[in-house]
């Protein structure tokens, strides 16, 4: 692993062609990154609403040829919001150019979750988290009539719904009733990051726990992934013997809350990328709290077997991904972000 470019506070990172680094963080600014070199000033910088934890937690570019992005961020509220970037290739966007999508009330200041990402359909993906406090108060996982602890689905581009600043996908699974429109699936306590495997289309998302286990999902149409019924593939709350699992989607892969594991997952990215060969195809992420870097790689039984990767002492928040499918890490702790690549 090797360093290579530093941001002041790395908490979501994104690459987008063949050398573009976008990387938001506490700092409240989102710095782009051209030819893999550190430049000034930041491409959109946001200081005037941000406190303390709150700050742009997410951000994406599309890849249609249009200019503009995407962000989410969190003052007391969590906010969608499209900026323009007024020239084509400008490494600065247009903070008056603000178009608000989606507002929702956030109850409590934890589990945002905070990930947004274009799927290969072309729609907008987004994480919501259950809103916060301990164990989902409010049941907002299992209630679809919420948009907390939710993966949501939906257009960027007009026309829009009624009443609305975005498209509703019209496969979208609640789009005829049973739950908001917005949803694509729920069940989730914060989906922190999310990404798309790019050569097979699979969503997988890393949903953080709340007392024993972290899970690694693979997000499906309409699924119900179990919180506050589950945690992990157990019952929750742990004192809990036995619960109704008919029809929750459980995990992929968990681990515990132990120096083995950790208690903070960080979902990564399938790599695809040529510098690791035996990491090809393999869904790499890691933990907050530990450091650790796992992969994830199905076997030819069908089932997913998890080996650790990396264990380097860091602060993982954020992972990215640039267009040859190599992967980066963003160390929160130092606020670097680094490169993957084979060791010695």
């Amino acid at each position: 692993m090797s360093g290579w470019v530093r941001i002041s506070v790395g908490l979501a990172v994104v690459l987008a062609g063949a050398a573009l680094l976008f990387g938001c963080g506490g700092n409240s600014s989102t710095n782009s990154n051209p030819g893999q070199q550190f430049i000034p000033p930041p491409m959109l910088g946001l200081t005037s609403f941000v406190t303390g934890l709150n700050a742009p937690i997410g951000f994406e570019a599309p890849n249609d040829g249009t200019n503009r992005i995407f962000i989410i961020e969190q003052p007391g509220t969590i906010r969608i919001i499209e900026y323009q970037v007024p020239t084509a290739g400008s490494n600065q966007a247009d903070p008056t150019s603000e178009r608000p999508m989606l507002v929702v009330d956030q109850p409590y200041d934890n589990h945002n979750g905070g990930q947004l990402a274009f799927g290969l359909d072309g729609f907008l993906y987004i994480a919501f988290g259950d809103g916060g406090s301990v164990g989902d108060p409010q049941g907002n996982g299992q209630n679809t009539n919420t948009l907390l602890a939710k993966i949501l689905r939906i257009g960027v581009d007009p026309p829009f719904a009624a009443g609305k600043q975005y498209a509703i996908p019209p496969d979208n699974p609640f789009v005829n009733g049973g739950g908001l429109r917005e949803i694509w699936a729920y069940g989730l306590r914060n989906p922190w990051r999310f990404s798309f495997d790019r050569a097979t289309g699979l969503l997988f998302a890393g949903d953080v726990g709340q007392d024993s286990w972290e899970e690694v999902d693979i997000i499906t149409k309409g699924g119900n992934f179990g919180w506050n019924v589950m945690e992990g593939a157990n019952c929750y709350p742990p004192s809990v013997t036995s619960c109704n699992m008919t029809g929750l989607v459980l995990p992929i892969a968990v681990y515990g809350h132990n120096p083995a594991g950790g208690d903070a997952i960080i979902g990564g990215f399938v790599y695809h990328g040529s510098a690791i060969a035996g990491l090809a195809g393999t869904y790499v992420f890691g933990d907050l709290s530990s450091g650790h870097v796992w992969g994830l790689k199905q076997d030819a039984t069908g089932s997913w077997r998890m080996t650790l990767v990396l264990t380097h002492g860091l602060t993982v928040s954020s992972f990215g991904q640039d267009s040859a499918g190599e992967l980066y890490l963003v160390d929160y702790g130092n606020g670097a972000v680094l490169r993957l690549r084979a060791g010695p």
